[in-house]
């Protein structure tokens, strides 16, 4: 069951830092975009380390409000979450 977790975070977060690479092309080329709620549903559903690090990495969406915004929000509930978790796990 973990190793399936492990498989399922790594794949988000790979598919969360391509969607982010591609849309930082498609804007320099003025190209297609990326919705930013489907970049926000991506880090909600497992890949915000993957956009955290996509998004120092690439310099993208990093002054962009709300957006900067809302993925700290996704990451603080994400975190609150885990700490629930690992104390109903190992208390």
């Amino acid at each position: 069951m973990l190793g399936l977790v492990a498989i399922y975070l790594l794949a988000v977060n790979a598919a969360t830092i391509a969607a982010f690479a591609f849309d930082k092309r498609a804007a320099a080329r003025r190209g297609w975009r990326i919705p930013e709620r489907r970049l926000l549903m991506l880090a909600a559903f497992g890949g915000s380390p993957g956009a955290l690090v996509a998004q120092q990495a690439l310099r993208h969406k990093t002054r962009k409000e709300p957006f900067r915004t809302s993925l700290w929000v996704i990451v603080g509930v994400q975190i609150v979450a885990l700490a629930v978790v690992a104390y109903r796990l190992f208390r």
